[in-house]
């Protein structure tokens, strides 16, 4: 004989989770729970029903009823904080608009010092792709390649290069000498 379902306790908790469910995963989540204590499933006809293993559901229950009594700390949204990020996408918007206050007005950006300022704002490392892909992800982009150097002068430059004729020089295909008989 199969032990009785647990989470009792939790029936509540899975209630208001059912009903305020947005995802798939959260309603699954909810219905994990409700099913076996309200509908008399067994493990392995609960998660046929939501079409995970026997292991999953177990531990979609477990998980589930651990957070409501509170012997887990509750997850963190998607919306608060993604997938190991050391900050919120509100705090990196905030740490770039005060690192490229002058970029807007066409300034250059130098990304080592960028990244200093940044890091300076957040209160931790950042790393350089790290910061490349933080531009990325607020819709900073590279907008046309660099053509010369911001602190260089034009005018020396011109002057170095050779204003000689070029030696080789294209004759129209149709020219003497111009063919293979030459």
């Amino acid at each position: 004989m199969a032990r009785p379902f647990t989470g009792q306790s939790s029936l509540e908790a899975a209630r208001k989770a059912r009903d305020e469910a947005c995802t798939a995963a959260e309603l699954r989540i909810a219905l994990a729970v409700l099913l076996p204590l309200e509908a008399g499933l067994t493990l392995a006809q609960t998660a046929l029903v939501l079409g995970r293993s026997k292991n999953t559901t177990c531990a979609l229950r477990t998980d589930f009823c651990a957070r409501a009594t509170g012997q887990r700390p509750a997850r963190r949204g998607k919306a608060e904080l993604r997938n190991r990020a050391k900050s919120t996408l509100q705090a990196e918007a905030a740490a770039l608009d005060v690192a490229l206050a002058g970029a807007a007005e066409g300034a250059v950006l130098v990304i080592p010092g960028l990244k200093e300022k940044i890091e300076a704002q957040l209160g931790h490392s950042v790393s350089l792709a790290g910061v490349y892909r933080m531009l990325v992800r607020h819709g900073w982009r590279k907008m046309a390649p660099d053509t010369a150097h911001p602190q260089g002068n034009p005018q020396a430059r011109e002057d170095w290069k050779k204003n000689s004729a070029p030696t080789w020089r294209k004759c129209a295909p149709d020219s003497p000498g111009s063919g293979p008989s030459g």
